[in-house]
């Protein structure tokens, strides 16, 4: 019969003022709503200049990537490092490097309402069944 080993136990000390990030722990930045602001196909325009941080490798860190009252429309939403939300807006004809650019809420000012076209198509729908239903 063999001997048992015994393993040796590993403690890690998680030291309480670091704060973790991942799909559980992780709070949305204190600039972002709770909820997207914005909608995708919604018209929008920037607020400030946006210069590359250095996430674009194709312009030197601080070149203007966009002016500041551009207007685009927003193509996609997701998050950055799972706590930041970022709209990646679409600006057709614009004289900058890129024409689709990454913005957070604070940089964006909607242009028009956002209208739910899946709300609306249904609320259509809605309607013409229950006047089906009444002529039936």
């Amino acid at each position: 019969m063999r001997a048992a080993r015994q393993r040796k136990e590993i403690v890690v000390v998680v030291d309480p003022d670091i704060v973790l990030h991942d799909s559980v722990t992780a709070k949305l930045s204190s600039k972002d709503a709770e909820h997207p602001k914005y909608h995708i196909g919604q018209k929008v325009k920037l607020l400030e200049d946006v210069v590359n941080d250095g996430t674009y490798p194709h312009s030197p860190i601080g070149t203007l990537m966009m002016k500041k009252d551009s207007v685009g429309y927003i193509k996609t939403m997701g998050e950055f490092l799972q706590v930041i939300r970022v709209y990646e807006v679409h600006f057709f004809g614009v004289d900058a490097p890129v024409e689709i650019l990454g913005c957070r809420e604070h940089e964006l000012e909607a242009l028009e309402e956002y209208e739910d076209e899946m709300e609306i198509e249904l609320s259509y729908l809605k309607a013409h069944r229950e006047r089906m239903n009444r002529q039936n």
